[in-house]
């Protein structure tokens, strides 16, 4: 069997500050064909697994371009054509083939592109025939579009949030995709949309007993896969929501049954998935009056994940004016402050000035009088399911007893070591507040005693209803009052 594989991955902020270029995706992980590296990347899981699936199977693996940016703003036309059409001409240069697996986010928007995914599925599709089977892996912060479903015979999202069973998910693709192929199942798929967006938080319930009972459902009476598209809040697009993809081995009814179902179950559940997110100074206040830490603050509408910027002061500034010390804060995104640590070495004390250099949604910077603690050039945080994730040269700075790492490459904090790398003791902190929406809670919760996700300003911020839709379907939730779902 003839098999190829390749990634083009981001999640798009279309209310973000910054356009997300080429450069974006050269900083976060460009590799041509054939020069993807051992290590595990984030969107290249099914490419990885392909790898030790192809060994086993004695499939001939063809190994296509490999792009992914950190999510940001609008993907300019360029830089998507360029990549897109990378991609495709590996593609062109690998037939005939069998089978095409791809690594995607699905809530990718360039310009005069509101779907790319669509977009690209589409055009692999018309160069491949009806014949080949076409099988791609999706982040559940996807805005699932017809186009996507139609072109495609197999998606498959990761089902936890944080994103934990990435290369789960990729064999569960591999493995629907390879009977496909042989013959052995026909899948089958129907689109329910809940006509709302919410997070699901799946380390808690009811978000974690629905994906065990969707696993439970997997694998038996006909029921393929079953993925729960979260959607992503900051696309302004058509497709934007919360739907739920059901595939079934050929019985169309069995698949629209199933998924109207599930997705009826999660109307009755919104209110209990939504996230309290109190103000900053209340959320500060609910923190020091626990007993014990640390306490961990998760600064959700400046999550780089989300497409924000990473370099936001609300929360910082007012620990410094409130005198809240025996804390830690990062990563920040701050080039210039961290070269002029670079410059001043360890042990230094200088003036430092941080954060806020993007735009308004970033805060005012913050003069604050530093002392230099650790750098380290190259810092690489264990990212998603182990992947080492870049977040450039790193500097760790105290300033009224609040030590702050900042960041080259920006990045949400996804595991501890981000800070601990750079001598950072967070055990023996009171309060730990990290610039990430939920993909901290693997590791940060470890030796969290409390986590609270605060509801500061920001490009990412979580009170949807005051988002400046123009583009999204409605009705939707919480925008609208919706009890209903459709088939589409």
């Amino acid at each position: 069997m003839r098999v190829f594989t390749g990634a083009l991955a981001t999640e798009t902020n279309t209310f973000g500050p910054m356009p997300t270029g080429l450069a974006s995706f050269k900083d976060r992980g460009y590799f041509p064909a054939g020069q993807h590296p051992a290590a595990l990347n984030l969107f290249a899981a099914p490419l990885w697994v392909a790898r030790q699936v192809s060994q086993a199977r004695g499939w001939t693996l063809i190994e296509g371009m490999v792009a992914a940016a950190q999510p940001s703003g609008t993907v300019t036309r360029h830089a998507y054509e360029t990549l897109r059409d990378e991609l495709l001409a590996d593609l062109r240069a690998a037939l005939p083939l069998d089978m095409v697996l791809l690594g995607l986010h699905g809530a990718m928007v360039a310009e005069g592109y509101p779907d790319c995914e669509g977009d690209l599925l589409e055009r692999v599709r018309a160069i491949v025939g009806p014949a080949v089977v076409v099988g791609a892996e999706l982040d559940p912060h996807v805005n699932l579009s017809r186009t996507m479903v139609e072109m495609a015979d197999v998606l498959v999202a990761f089902k936890e949030y944080p994103h934990t069973d990435i290369v789960e998910r990729a064999h569960e693709l591999i493995a629907l995709c390879e009977a496909k192929a042989a013959g052995r199942l026909f899948p089958t798929h129907a689109v329910a949309d809940c006509h709302l967006i919410v997070p699901f938080h799946t380390t808690r319930d009811p978000a974690k007993a629905l994906v065990q009972r969707i696993q439970s459902l997997e694998g038996r009476d006909g029921v393929l896969s079953i993925s729960i598209a979260h959607g992503f809040a900051h696309g302004d697009v058509p497709d934007m929501g919360t739907k739920v993809l059901v595939y079934t081995d050929g019985n169309q009814a069995q698949a629209g049954a199933l998924a109207l179902q599930i997705a009826g179950e999660v109307i009755a559940m919104r209110d209990e998935l939504a996230v309290r997110y109190p103000a900053v100074d209340p959320a500060l206040d609910e923190a020091l009056t626990f007993d014990g830490g640390p306490v961990v603050l998760a600064d959700r509408a400046d999550n780089p994940g989300s497409g924000a910027p990473g370099d936001s002061t609300f929360i910082l500034r007012r620990m410094v004016e409130r005198g809240i010390g025996n804390a830690a804060i990062g990563p920040i995104w701050d080039p210039v402050a961290v070269r002029i640590a670079f410059d001043a070495g360890v042990g230094a004390r200088l003036m430092l000035r941080i954060g806020g250099k993007i735009g308004p949604l970033s805060g005012d910077p913050l003069d604050l009088d530093c002392r230099v603690k650790a750098l380290k050039h190259d810092l690489v945080m264990t990212g998603l399911a182990g992947a080492p994730t870049p977040v450039g040269d790193g500097a760790l700075v105290e300033a009224q007893g609040v030590e702050i790492v900042l960041i080259t490459l920006r990045n949400q904090a996804m595991d501890t070591d981000v800070f601990t790398q750079l001598g950072c003791d967070l055990a023996s902190r009171k309060l730990i507040v990290v610039k990430s929406a939920q993909h901290f809670h693997a590791s940060f919760s470890k030796i969290a005693k409390k986590v609270i996700y605060v509801g500061a300003p920001g490009a990412a911020t979580p009170h949807t209803a005051t988002l400046p839709y123009t583009r999204i379907r409605r009705p939707i939730w919480p925008l609208d009052d919706i009890a209903t779902p459709s088939l589409f």
